[in-house]
This record gives structure tokens, C-alpha cells and sequence, in this order.
């Protein structure tokens, strides 16, 4: 397979009468905006983009890549952070037209493609009052959030987003239709469950649906960086006396100029602890109130308000077209040291956009075996993510995080959450899956893509030395 394909013009032309969608050239109007992210690092030429609006646009695109040879990268929501949606050359397989949902309010289950957003999907079911994990960033796309793994503000009470997939519909590399389900290529839906698009184009997604809002008890409370060491030992101790219905996100970074944030705190380092109450908001409010009364916060958010609302709260402080560069550690446990590294170089970021953004999967999490599904670190504990986010005029701040990454690595399991991964090559994707899960990824990759074809991701390469029932 080639690393760089440019299609001659028959070639798009023979493409374009294979699909209803549209098929840009470098040329084309749409093409540059097309071919953009939400990581503006990333800046990759697509010899032709296929915008697939149906199922059979996605098969005609597949068959079409295999026999010109060409490459292939799949765009789903285009939240890239590692740049893997968009290839150099090639062909980009463009989802993000397909945003077709249909919730089932009495059996609590919803169908949806690819293409949609986290706030689209929940646009969707929000009005029957349900949801399921969905991450926590409204512009976020569906389909990788859910193919690594997915974690969000409901993790604790819900497990994450693979977990809540029920079934899938999948375009093979050889370009056929199967259903991915417990009944029908269950080895398939194994791998799904967090081994990312290494195994197919996802075309439907059918999820688990849960009483959820639409109003919830959600918010955060803001103290200044100073306080960082005290506040951070607090919440540790106040999560292990948390229940499962509460799901929280604590952020070390300079507070963002939000209408929401008082202009004394514009850009000043703070630690902020975000959370969402599943539940009664009434039981959310004993439940919160040790984390509100704690320092007290220098700026309390915490109110009732639509789900919805919430899961957008904090989109401008990370918007697309930004240039964002990330390192991650899985932390087991919040101790003193491991703090007191957090605090000593969490707020040493040169742009005043970085931030260094700690979640914590446990619950219903932690309850699922970690056997069940392809996603691994199912123990409780924190994935740590620290981001360099640079605006147009902002310095580099690259450096900071990774030193930031080696100065963490001493209290971390050597694990990582494979959607925190950007191009770090095989070790690093082994170490989000461990030896023995990453050995069952590479023979099922094998089963289902063994010419790997689907590359352009965090790479399971297949393996034929053996078979494994699965």
C-alpha cells in the first residue's frame, strides 16, 4: 500500500460516480476546510477526500482506496488530537456528514453514525431524558471517543461509552457490511470496545441508554493555585467518600476569560474541580457540599442546569484551530508526592492557554471485567493529561510537556488511555493495552484486517502466529 497516492482525474471521476456524496480534490473549494481538524498542528493534503453521506458510500470509498492502493485515514468528528484522521496523500474517508440518530425511549437504546458530535447525540436523546457516557467537550465526535474507550462525566455511575455499546454496524478492509453484536461477531465488538479503528469503518453505532437530566446538578468550584497542594490532598480524600453517581474533572491552568469567570481571575493559575451529580440534584447537594464549603473555593459554579448546557460549559477553552500537543500518564493513586509533582510544574506552562486536565475512572468503571472489552486500565485511579495549547501567538510550549511527562513517570503504572496518545509510536500503544491484551488485539487485527489497512490510528499491527478464540 502506498504511504503517497495522487489520484490521476478518471480516477476521482470513477469515484464520484460511486457516491452520492461529494469527492474533493486539492482544488475543490471545501477541500482545505474539509481536510482541517480540531488540532490546528495538524496540516496533512489528502490526495481526495470521499464525504460519505450513507453506508454505501463508505463501502464504494473502501473498495475504491484497496484497488488503487492507496491509503486510507478515517475522519470521524474531526476532534483529532493525534492528526490520524487525515493522511498525506491518499485517501481521507470523511464521516462527518453521517449525523443520522434515532433514540428509542421505551427500550432505552439509540442508533447513530459516525459523524455526530457529543452535544448532537445528546440533542438526541436529551429529550427523553436520557444519555450515556459521552466524554466532556460538546464538539467532540462520537465515534473515536467510543472506539477508545470513552470517558465522561458519567463514567462512575455508567461505565464508559464502549461499555454502553451495545452493537455496531462495520465496513470490513475488504469492503463488506457485518454487525458487530454479543450474538453476531462477538470477537468483533470485543475489539470495538476500546482497540480505536483499527478494525473497520464504523457506520452505526447502537448505544445503552440511561436516565440522565435533562437537568442535572453540575458546575465547579475554582481556587487559586497557591491553595493547589491542600485542595488537591482534599479532593483525594473526599473521592474515596464519593459516590458513584458523582463523576468529576479537575483542571491545574490560568483561568480562561469566560463570561462565567470574574475578571480578577482572568488569567490567573487556579485549580478547578468540575463535576456532575447523576441524580436527585437534592442528593447531589449533600453529596457537594464538603467540595463547596472546602478553602472556600474563590468562585463557586455549581447550579442546576440542563445537561446539555453543561457538557459545552467549557468548549471555549478549547476551541478548534489551536495547535495542541499532549503527554499522559495513568496515576494509580493521588499521593503526597505524586501531588506535590503535579503542583510543581503543572502551572510552568510558557502559553497562557496549556493545562493539565486529571480524571478519575472508577464505579461502574472499575466494576467491568477487565477481560470484557479491548479497553484496558479498568483499575481505579487517574489518567492524567497534560496539554500544550497554543494559540496563533503563543510561545511553544512542547517542552514544558514533556518534561512535565518525565517528571510524572515515577508515580505513574507505565499505562496511558490510548485516545490520549498522539504519534508515539508501538511501545506506547502496547503499554495502553499491556502484553497479553495487545497479543489478543494483534491476532483479532489479523482476523479482520490482515493486509492492516486501517492504519492511520494508534496502529495494532496483525499478528499470524496463532489463533485465539475470543
Amino acid at each position: 500500500m502506498s504511504e503517497r497516492t495522487i489520484f490521476e482525474r478518471r480516477q476521482l471521476a470513477c469515484l464520484r460516480q460511486q457516491l452520492r456524496g461529494p469527492v474533493l480534490g486539492p482544488d475543490d473549494p471545501d477541500y482545505d476546510a474539509t481536510r482541517s481538524i480540531w488540532n490546528g498542528m495538524i496540516d496533512r493534503h489528502p490526495a481526495a477526500i470521499a464525504r460519505c453521506l450513507g453506508t454505501a458510500d463508505v463501502i464504494a470509498a473502501v473498495r475504491f482506496a484497496r484497488e488503487s492502493n492507496a491509503r486510507i485515514s478515517v475522519r470521524g468528528g474531526g476532534h483529532n488530537v493525534s492528526g490520524n484522521a487525515v493522511c498525506e496523500g491518499g485517501l481521507m474517508i470523511d464521516l462527518s456528514l453521517m449525523k443520522g440518530i434515532t433514540a428509542d425511549p421505551a427500550m432505552r437504546t439509540a442508533l447513530a453514525q459516525p459523524g455526530l458530535t457529543l452535544k448532537e447525540f445528546h440533542q438526541g436523546t436529551q429529550s427523553f431524558g436520557l444519555a450515556t457516557t459521552m466524554g466532556i467537550n460538546s464538539d467532540t465526535g462520537i465515534a473515536g471517543l467510543t472506539l477508545g474507550g470513552g470517558l465522561g462525566w458519567l463514567m462512575g455511575k455508567l461505565g464508559l461509552a464502549c461499555d454502553n455499546l451495545r452493537a455496531a454496524e462495520v465496513v470490513t478492509a475488504s469492503g463488506d457490511l457485518v454487525r458487530a453484536s454479543e450474538d453476531e461477531h462477538s470477537d468483533l465488538l470485543w475489539g470495538l470496545r476500546g482497540g480505536g479503528g483499527n478494525f473497520g469503518v464504523v457506520t452505526t453505532f447502537e448505544y445503552r441508554l440511561h436516565e440522565v437530566g435533562p437537568l442535572v446538578l453540575c458546575g465547579a468550584v475554582i481556587h487559586r493555585a497557591d491553595k493547589a497542594v491542600e485542595v488537591l490532598r482534599f479532593y483525594r480524600d473526599f473521592l474515596a467518600e464519593a459516590p458513584e453517581e458523582l463523576g468529576t474533572v479537575v483542571t491545574l491552568r490560568r483561568a480562561a476569560a469566560l463570561p462565567v469567570i470574574p475578571e480578577r481571575l482572568h488569567g490567573v493559575p487556579i485549580v478547578q474541580i468540575a463535576a456532575c451529580y447523576v441524580g436527585r440534584p437534592e442528593d447531589g447537594e449533600r453529596v457537594l457540599r464538603p467540595l463547596r464549603e472546602f478553602g472556600p473555593p474563590e468562585l463557586d459554579l455549581f447550579n442546576v442546569r440542563p445537561y446539555l448546557v453543561f457538557q459545552g460549559m467549557f468548549d471555549a477553552t478549547v476551541p478548534k484551530g489551536w495547535r495542541y500537543y499532549w503527554k499522559s500518564q495513568r496515576v494509580p493513586q493521588l499521593t503526597d508526592s505524586a501531588i506535590e509533582t503535579l503542583c510543581q510544574h503543572a502551572f510552568e506552562m510558557r502559553s497562557q492557554r496549556s493545562y493539565t486536565i486529571i480524571f478519575h475512572p472508577a464505579g461502574a468503571v472499575s466494576r467491568i471485567s477487565e477481560e470484557a472489552t479491548a479497553f484496558s486500565g479498568r483499575a481505579p485511579g487517574h489518567e492524567v493529561n497534560i496539554n500544550a495549547a497554543m494559540g496563533p501567538q503563543d510561545p511553544d510550549d512542547c517542552d514544558w510537556c514533556r518534561e512535565f511527562f518525565q517528571a510524572l513517570q515515577h508515580h505513574s503504572t507505565g499505562g496511558v488511555y490510548v485516545n490520549f496518545l498522539m504519534a508515539e509510536g508501538e511501545d506506547r500503544v502496547r503499554a495502553a493495552y499491556g502484553p497479553e491484551k495487545h497479543a489478543r488485539l494483534s491476532i483479532l487485527k489479523a482476523r479482520w484486517d490482515p493486509d492492516n489497512v486501517f492504519r492511520m490510528n494508534q496502529n495494532i499491527a496483525p499478528s499470524f502466529s496463532g489463533s485465539r478464540p475470543i
